[in-house]
């Protein structure tokens, strides 16, 4: 399950740049007709990889926000593996991004809304509590999760009329 705290290794403001980061990214993706979700992964203090949703606009089912800063990072860094690295990402994670951050070797994930519907991390399913699995996350939910929140509730409320 989440633990609703910040991360001991980066401050709260650290927390607030880097998911302020993510936040402007999924607006990104918002203005480009995508569920706005952000996401960027850092390493020693640097952004090495940041993405939001484009499945809709790509045609491409796993080109979310995770997906997408995972891979940027892997071509940035020449390796799938991105050991001591954060993931910072506007909305809680789903079964495949979960499944990807665990591959990655990401040491940290911190969101920010949770999910109800596909959140990976507690909400509907726990994927990263799993003792069967080789690689633990940390993770941390609801950093900034009203904000995060208040941009996705906005999002759909604009679709719908």
């Amino acid at each position: 399950m989440a633990n609703d705290g910040c991360p001991a290794v980066a401050s709260a403001s650290d927390n607030s740049v880097f998911m302020g980061r993510a936040l402007e990214l999924a607006r990104m993706a918002a203005e480009h007709g995508e569920v706005p979700v952000g996401a960027v992964l850092v390493q020693d203090g640097e952004i090495v990889g940041e993405g939001w949703n484009q499945p809709v606009g790509s045609s491409d089912p796993s080109a979310h926000a995770e997906i997408m800063a995972l891979r940027q990072a892997a071509a940035r860094l020449g390796n799938y593996r991105l050991p001591d690295t954060t993931l910072y990402v506007t909305l809680e994670p789903c079964v495949m991004c979960a499944g990807a951050i665990i591959h990655a070797r990401v040491k940290r994930l911190v969101y920010g809304a949770p999910d109800p519907k596909t959140g990976a991390a507690g909400s509907v399913f726990d994927i990263f509590a799993s003792e069967k699995l080789n690689h633990k996350v940390d993770v941390f939910g609801q950093v900034l999760a009203d904000t995060c929140g208040g941009l996705l509730r906005d999002f759909f409320r604009e679709r719908r009329h």
